[in-house]
């Protein structure tokens, strides 16, 4: 029976950072690797595009500002596209036409933490962005994706209809970026220790190993 202290690993990121998706995949991977080590994920939010207005804007305006044309983004998009395929996720930027502000997704990813399926949100969410093309500015596909993880569409869209959180949210991933986190994902063992970017899973699992061991032994002291 094991009585290891789990390892608390806090992943910081957006639900639109193309790095992100592939990131989840990879701690996710990290964490088959080491089946043994007891572990709490946590998601927190991240806004990576902060200026983005609550209602988003277009794709093509958004580009434009971020990287000076759509043109320019296309090579930077072939090779995220590349490595999310090796991941065995779809990555389709030329489907998305609405870039959005994620604090709604990361008040649903919050919400679902309440019944134990903020990963699922997150997935769900990130799906129907890079893979679907989804406007997640669009209220009936986050009542939709909500209600596809399991919560009550209704009580999703009242609340979304509200302020509910939305400070809890910003104040979040304001904390994050006080912590000097610039690029995510950010992933953060035991509150102490920070990993940035989408690493490899094995380097994780080493991680994961590693800082599940120093917190045990110091729990045995």
């Amino acid at each position: 029976m094991s009585t290891l202290k789990p390892l608390q690993i806090d992943v910081v990121s957006d639900v639109v950072c193309p790095w992100c998706y592939i990131g989840k995949h990879r701690i996710e991977s990290a964490l088959a690797l080491v089946p043994d080590v007891p572990v709490k994920l946590n998601f927190r939010p991240f806004f990576l595009n902060p200026w983005v207005p609550r209602e988003g804007i277009s794709r093509e305006a958004y580009l434009t500002q971020k990287f000076g044309s759509v043109e320019a983004y296309k090579g930077i998009a072939g090779r995220v596209v590349a490595a999310a395929s090796e991941e065995g996720l779809v990555y389709k930027p030329e489907l998305v036409a609405r870039q959005p502000n994620t604090t709604d997704c990361h008040r649903l990813i919050l919400w679902a933490e309440a019944i134990g399926k903020a990963p699922e949100m997150k997935q769900r969410l990130m799906e129907l962005y890079f893979r679907d093309g989804g406007d997640l500015t669009d209220v009936n596909v986050l009542v939709q994706a909500a209600a596809d993880i399991g919560l009550d569409a209704d009580d999703v869209r009242k609340r979304l209809a509200t302020d509910e959180d939305v400070a809890r949210v910003s104040a979040d991933a304001q904390e994050a970026a006080d912590k000097g986190i610039s690029g995510v994902p950010t992933y953060v063992f035991a509150q102490k220790y920070a990993v940035s970017g989408a690493q490899d899973p094995n380097l994780l699992a080493r991680a994961i190993r590693q800082v599940s061991a120093e917190i045990n032994a110091q729990a045995a002291e």
